[in-house]
C-alpha cells in the first residue's frame, strides 16, 4: 500500500467535493484524527477504513491507490497564489485520460482543426490569428458563435467545465502532448457565464498563438501574452464587421440598452463591448465610469467590475444562463459507449463523476427522448 499516493488522492477528492475533514469524518462515520493522520500518510489505514472513505467519496477502492499521472504541457497562470492548483491539474488528469480512452474505444478521435492557423502564428498578430481561426471553423465574417463549447469540440479541442470556488481560477489550456488540445473552464456559480465563454477563447488564444509556453511549472502571468488572448478572445467572438453591424444598428437605442443588445447578441460581457469601443476610438477610458453611472440611474444600482447583470430588478436585463456553456462531446461519448455495451452503467457514471443511481436517471432520460 502506497501511503503517499493514498493521502493525495483522499485529499484530492475531499477538497475537490468542497468537503472538510470534519464533514468527510461525518460521511464515513469516521473520527477526524482517522481522517488528519490518513491524509498526512501517518500510518496504514485498515481495509473498512479505507472503503468507507471511498463510499462517501463515491469513487472505486481501488481509485484512491492509483497514482494520477502529471501533465507537462500545461499552461495554468494566475495573478495569485493558487493553494488547490495541485488539485486542479489531478482532476484534468484524471478527466483527460478518460476522455482519450473513449475516443479510442469508440474509434472517435477527432483532430485539431486548427493546427493549420497554429503553424503559423510567428506571423499572426491576435487579431488576424482570430478570423483565421473563425474562417477555418466556417464561420460568417460577421456571425455570433452561438456554442462555444460544441464549436471547440467539432475542431478536435476537449472541454472541461470545472466547478471551483477560485476568484484566482478561470481556465487553464492543455498541449496535444498530454492528450490535448484541451481547455478547463471554472464554472464556479459566482463566475457569469459571460466570463466563462470569453475564457474559453482566451486559452483557445494561447493554443494559437503561445504553443511554445506551455510548461507546468510556469506559475506566473506573461502580462503580454495576457493581452494577446484576450485581444485574440475578443475577436474571436465578436468580429469587427458583426460589432459594427450590430453597434449601428442599435443606434437609435439608450446607451445601456445599445450596449446589452450587443453584448447579449455575441454571448459577451458588457466589458467586451465597452472595450472594443476604446479599441476602435469610438470612446476613451471615461466610458467605464460613464456607463456604470447610466446603469445605476437605470436601475437604481452600481455594477460592480466583475459582476454581469442578472436581471435581479424585473426591468433589468439578464445575463445568460448555464445551459449556454455546455460541454456534449464528453457525455456523448459516454452514452456511445454504454448503448453499444462496450462500458458499463457504473463505468459511465465513474467517468462522468456522478453517482449510479444518477446515472440510471439519466439512461431514463435518454430513452424518453431519442
Amino acid at each position: 500500500m502506497n501511503l503517499n499516493v493514498l493521502a493525495n488522492n483522499v485529499r484530492r477528492l475531499r477538497t475537490t467535493q468542497r468537503l472538510s475533514q470534519s464533514a468527510l469524518a461525518r460521511k464515513t462515520g469516521l473520527s477526524v484524527p482517522t481522517i488528519k493522520n490518513l491524509e498526512n500518510a501517518r500510518n496504514e489505514p485498515r481495509v473498512n477504513t479505507v472503503q468507507a472513505i471511498a463510499h462517501a467519496l463515491e469513487v472505486r477502492l481501488q481509485d484512491l491507490f492509483i497514482p494520477t499521472r502529471e501533465l507537462k504541457t500545461v499552461r495554468f497562470r494566475s495573478s495569485r497564489r493558487m493553494q488547490n492548483r495541485e488539485n486542479i491539474l489531478a482532476e484534468v488528469s484524471r478527466w483527460l485520460d478518460d476522455f482519450c480512452w473513449l475516443e479510442g474505444m469508440l474509434n472517435k478521435r477527432t483532430p485539431f482543426a486548427l493546427s493549420h492557423v497554429r503553424n503559423h502564428t510567428g506571423r499572426c498578430h491576435s487579431i488576424e490569428a482570430a478570423n483565421l481561426c473563425r474562417i477555418e471553423l466556417g464561420l460568417r465574417p460577421a456571425e455570433p458563435i452561438h456554442d462555444i463549447c460544441g464549436l471547440l469540440e467539432s475542431a478536435g479541442v476537449k472541454v472541461l467545465p470545472l466547478p471551483m470556488a477560485s476568484n484566482g481560477f478561470f481556465g487553464l489550456s492543455i498541449g496535444e502532448e498530454d492528450g490535448g488540445p484541451a481547455i478547463a473552464v471554472n464554472v464556479w456559480e459566482r463566475i457569469s457565464v459571460e466570463r466563462r465563454i470569453f475564457s474559453a477563447a482566451h486559452e483557445l488564444g494561447h493554443l494559437i498563438l503561445h504553443p511554445n509556453a506551455y510548461d507546468v511549472v510556469q506559475t506566473e502571468e506573461n502580462k503580454k501574452e495576457e493581452e494577446e488572448a484576450n485581444l485574440f478572445a475578443g475577436h474571436f467572438l465578436m468580429p469587427d464587421e458583426g460589432f459594427r453591424r450590430e453597434w449601428q444598428d442599435a443606434a437609435g437605442l439608450d446607451a445601456v440598452d445599445r450596449v446589452f443588445k450587443v453584448k447579449r447578441i455575441f454571448h459577451v460581457s458588457y466589458k467586451t463591448v465597452l472595450a472594443r469601443l476604446i479599441d476602435q476610438g469610438a470612446a476613451d477610458k471615461s466610458i467605464w465610469a460613464r456607463f456604470n453611472v447610466a446603469y445605476q440611474r437605470r436601475f437604481t444600482r452600481k455594477l460592480t467590475y466583475k459582476e454581469e447583470p442578472m436581471g435581479i430588478d424585473p426591468a433589468e436585463p439578464c445575463g445568460l444562463q448555464p445551459f449556454d456553456f455546455c460541454e456534449d462531446r464528453f457525455s456523448r461519448l459516454v452514452r456511445e459507449g454504454i448503448e453499444s455495451e462496450k462500458i458499463s452503467i457504473s463505468r459511465g457514471a465513474e467517468i462522468l463523476r456522478i453517482s449510479v443511481e444518477a446515472m440510471q436517471e439519466r439512461l431514463a432520460g435518454w430513452e424518453a427522448l431519442q
